[in-house]
């Protein structure tokens, strides 16, 4: 699949006809009110292009995990007000997802008008990616438009099913993430570098098997690192372990070795008592860590060779964090990583989840080439995955 040719909106007449828009709405609630807007500010260039081309715009999404039922509580209704006011015009609500009103709505709609049709999830057949549920989406338009790639890797009916029966295209948003990630893949700027941190190598082991394949450098931080110690037979001490995946690790430093590939472990690594963000903490070799205490961190060497690994690369990708970085005494290893990532010059990309999180509450997402809004996407994506939701979408 060569994700660099997908058809993008630009690509397809679309004034004076019905344009159902997939985007990712799945925004933060608290009481019913919207704690970040930045899903929804995402999906604008999208909207903004095809409302001044002169469609009808009807737009979907998810929101939480309602069990294929409406639920008042995972109503999109806060997201239609926040739209409203983004855009500057009433953004009508449709009250079911396919059903009278949606239909009643979506055939009244005039050019540059706005549709909201509730939560996807509220029909029991969108997770199942039922036909008849992905027929209903597609009779409501004339045109498909994908545009949340934090639900690409789901075949849903609303992400890949309505497809099947519209002309399938990208929204800026997907195109975006194709160029930035299957550009670092497909023709990177070289040296490549990749950063991956996190709690599980399980998690992770496609990513690095896939990426081993492309990269220069390959940093391993966060949880997972254990793994690769105790399986060369290093203490960890009561540090996060998957002793199933020895073999998978040592396969995984072996191929690095064939590849000629800068494989980088931590050096030093900062270990607490206790899994708590006040324990007594203190900064050990990485393959001497004492017995009775865990891995919490990367050490200050580690930060420093590091940094400096990523100096005059030409583009670096990094998903997950260094250490357990939602508490400061254990975040200066991420600090550390996102400052140098910042300052590197480099075209960097963050792939999405606790690491595009860490970027944004640190200060450098600015600094950042691309932020990823996807984190399951993101990762399968890295590991050389096919995304249905892009898959499914015409070819130029």
């Amino acid at each position: 699949m060569n994700v660099l040719n997908k058809k993008s909106v630009e690509d397809i007449a679309v004034k004076g006809k019905r344009v159902l828009v997939r985007c990712d709405f799945n925004v933060p609630l608290t009481n019913g009110k919207i704690t970040s807007d930045k899903r929804i500010t995402a999906s604008l260039p999208t909207i903004e292009y095809l409302l001044a081309q002169g469609a009808k715009v009807i737009l979907c999404s998810h929101l939480g995990r309602p069990k294929g039922e409406p639920s008042p509580e995972f109503s999109l209704a806060p997201v239609a007000a926040r739209l409203s006011e983004l855009l500057g015009k009433p953004v009508k609500m449709a009250a079911d997802v396919v059903g009278e009103s949606a239909r009643t709505l979506a055939a009244s709609l005039e050019e540059g008008e706005v549709l909201l049709l509730e939560n996807v999830r509220f029909e029991k057949g969108e997770t199942k990616n039922d036909e008849t549920l992905s027929r209903a989406f597609a009779a409501l338009a004339e045109v498909f438009v994908n545009d949340a790639f934090g639900s690409a890797h789901r075949a849903h009916s609303s992400t890949t099913g309505v497809a099947a029966f519209l002309p399938a295209v990208c929204g800026y948003l997907i195109q975006k993430e194709i160029q930035f990630m299957g550009g670092a893949l497909e023709n990177p700027k070289r040296p490549l570098a990749a950063i991956l941190g996190g709690a599980k190598v399980s998690d992770k082991i496609g990513v690095i098997s896939n990426l081993l394949d492309t990269v220069n450098t390959l940093i391993i931080g966060g949880g997972m690192a254990y793994t690769f110690f105790a399986a060369q037979g290093y203490p960890v001490g009561t540090s996060l372990c998957e002793p199933e995946k020895f073999e998978l690790a040592l396969a995984m430093l072996a191929k690095a070795k064939e590849k000629g590939v800068n494989f980088l472990l931590p050096v030093d690594t900062v270990v607490g008592k206790t899994f708590a963000a006040d324990t007594e903490a203190m900064t050990v070799l990485s393959n001497k860590i004492p017995e009775g205490w865990m891995g919490l961190d990367i050490g200050e060497k580690t930060r420093t060779l590091f940094s400096e690994a990523l100096t005059g690369c030409g583009t670096i990708i990094w998903n997950g964090p260094m250490g357990v970085s939602e508490w400061d005494a254990f975040a200066k290893g991420t600090v550390a990583i996102a400052a140098a990532v910042a300052e590197s010059g480099a075209i960097s990309i963050i792939g999405g989840g606790d690491s595009a999180a860490a970027v944004q509450k640190l200060g450098f997402a600015s600094k950042m080439s691309h932020i990823s809004t996807g984190g399951g996407a993101s990762l399968e994506f890295l590991e050389g995955k096919e995304l249905p939701g892009i898959a499914c979408l015409n070819e130029r």
